[in-house]
């Protein structure tokens, strides 16, 4: 039978000072947000809240690692199944947003966030029916932004009219610690890449932990340069080129093939958040993807 297990705690999960106490916020509850006075207040729009609730979450592993049941699903102090795309909040106030890790740093599983299936579980990607692997390590902690979709029935002009991947917006997190699958990373933007994967715009946020101890020095694309000099061309070449192994062409990016500055960054990240927020509201068609 199948190991059932907690792996990670909610003493794990990134807290803040300004963060309010609250119910996690469901597709249905878009209107209401929590201030960082303890008063629950009118939103017109989920996107526009700031300094949400503390996500008391918990992990939990059902089946085995490196098998095709295996997930990793996140359970609130109730127990109950929730979505680490839907309920956990993007915004955290004062320019850090929640990110959750995926792929650990120096590792090669290629994990993903089930976007189709229900709770939308961490799983490993397959092909063919067969587990999925990149052909080297990532580098970097690699993971998703919560509450954002890239819509893939927007033609985005500023880079070569491509459309969304349908998946939630990515994250390069270029701090010194390996993170865990699952682990929920209090983080602040830098950059973007405009990647173009098959003709489908895929958006690579670079972000920086806030625990870092380099994080009071970087604020913006230069200050990567500065601070991790080469990283944003390392971050581009090895998404650039970790298809040519399986015999695909490499991928090309958009914005003059260069890393944009974190206002850019902090621009596609509000305007996945209001696709979002359509989509869960079903003011745009959600085809195979859980809303749950």
């Amino acid at each position: 039978m199948a190991a059932t297990k907690v792996i990670a705690s909610a003493s794990n999960i990134a807290t803040s000072s300004l963060l309010s106490k609250g119910p996690l916020l469901r597709p249905h509850s878009l209107s209401l947000c929590f201030s960082t006075t303890d008063r629950l207040v009118s939103k017109k729009r989920l996107f526009s809240c700031r300094a949400l609730y503390k996500p008391e979450v918990q992990t939990k592993e059902e089946g085995l690692p490196e098998t095709l049941d295996y997930r990793i699903f996140f359970v609130d102090n109730s127990g109950k199944k929730v979505s680490p795309w839907h309920d956990i909040p993007l915004h955290l106030g004062d320019g850090a947003f929640n990110f959750i890790v995926e792929i650990p740093k120096e590792s090669s599983a290629k994990m993903e966030v089930a976007t189709d299936e229900p709770f939308t579980p961490i799983k490993q990607d397959t092909k063919k029916g067969k587990l999925r692997y990149y052909p080297y390590n990532i580098n970097w902690n690699y993971g998703l932004l919560p509450q954002t979709w890239e819509d893939p029935s927007f033609a985005n002009s500023e880079v070569d009219g491509a459309f969304g991947d349908n998946d939630p917006v990515d994250v390069v997190e270029i701090g010194e610690s390996r993170g865990k699958m699952g682990q929920i990373l209090k983080v602040k933007p830098l950059g973007a890449l405009a990647m173009i994967d098959e003709g489908e715009l895929d958006w690579k946020i670079v972000a920086i932990s806030l625990d870092d101890p380099k994080a009071s020095l970087v604020n913006d694309v230069n200050d990567v340069e500065k601070h991790f000099p080469g990283t944003l061309t390392a971050i581009r070449d090895w998404f650039r080129d970790y298809k040519i192994p399986d015999g695909k062409p490499a991928n090309k990016f958009g914005l003059g093939n260069k890393a944009a500055n974190k206002d850019y960054a902090l621009q596609v990240i509000t305007e996945t958040n209001e696709a979002w927020a359509k989509l869960v509201k079903r003011s745009i068609p959600a085809g195979e993807l859980s809303l749950v």
